[in-house]
């Protein structure tokens, strides 16, 4: 089960390495006006979604198999759940923005990006807290 334990931490970490730059890509390209580096960036921020989808896949599988293994329950591992679905959620929204992005129809500010990037790190924390010191 440690195996299992250590592949959930290396998938979970690297989806969060994704979900960390691909909002910080979103800045880069709501600030930008040359055609050739909006390009770039459209090209960068599918293949960074593209790679994200199997490690956040792994890393649910893996975290699902630890749930199952160990039979855990209490209200931390509820609170953890309602964040996961959310992160789930934050993801998917992502990939809506870059849709947005690539067919040219952004709507909001460098700004609203540079907030909405703080989002994972948030979950992270709860997370952590949760998982490590389970609080309830």
């Amino acid at each position: 089960m440690l195996w299992i334990k250590a592949l959930h931490i290396i998938f979970v970490t690297s989806w969060f390495a994704g979900l960390f730059y691909l909002p910080r890509l979103f800045v880069n390209h709501a600030m930008e006006t040359n055609e050739a580096a909006i390009a770039r960036l459209v090209m960068m921020e599918h293949k960074l979604y593209k790679f994200m989808l199997p490690l956040a896949i792994l890393a649910l599988v893996f975290g699902l198999w630890l749930w199952l293994g160990y039979g855990m329950t209490g209200g931390w591992l509820h609170a953890k759940l309602v964040l996961v679905i959310g992160l789930i959620a934050y993801h998917a929204y992502c990939g809506k923005l870059l849709r947005d992005f690539t067919a040219g129809k952004n709507t909001h500010s460098h700004i609203w990006y540079r907030w909405f990037n703080e989002i994972p790190v948030l979950v992270l924390f709860a997370v952590v807290v949760l998982v490590v010191v389970k609080p309830f």
